[in-house]
């Protein structure tokens, strides 16, 4: 077996096995998932609009974002999956993306990047920003 029929079938067990919690834990729909480097390319890939909250608990701007973030988790819970990573538990991925300022967050559409909103916002802010993403 190749390395990349290893890495799809890898990438279709980590969807199945996320769709499983997901639906075993309701409150993962509505709230933040926490990722690490080990989990984020199976969440992103899961499908939908998804979106990733990078992130550091020393931060202040992230601070101020955490609480808009989970709102929005809500507002939007079947619409919208959101993700956090702390960029200090998770620099590889942190890295692979560029992140060179906190908060920033990743917008995948289906697995693709879509968007990069840098910095902390109000909630009407970034929720205009999202929801161009879920009109397209």
């Amino acid at each position: 077996m190749s390395d990349e029929e290893l890495e799809r079938l890898r990438l279709k067990k980590m969807k199945k096995l996320l769709k499983k919690l997901v639906g075993k834990e309701k409150s993962n729909t509505n709230k933040p998932v926490e990722l690490t480097d080990q989990d984020f390319r199976s969440f992103v890939k899961s499908g939908g609009l998804v979106v990733v909250d990078f992130w550091a608990p020393w931060c202040p701007p992230c601070r101020y974002l955490a609480p808009i973030i989970k709102e929005l988790a809500r507002e939007y819970a079947g619409r919208i999956k959101f993700g956090k990573l702390n960029v200090d538990k998770n620099p590889k991925t942190a890295r692979r993306y560029g992140i060179r300022a906190i908060p920033t967050l990743l917008v995948f559409k289906n697995g693709s990047l879509v968007d990069r909103i840098i910095g902390a916002m109000p909630k009407e802010m970034l929720e205009a920003k999202l929801k161009k993403h879920l009109a397209g």
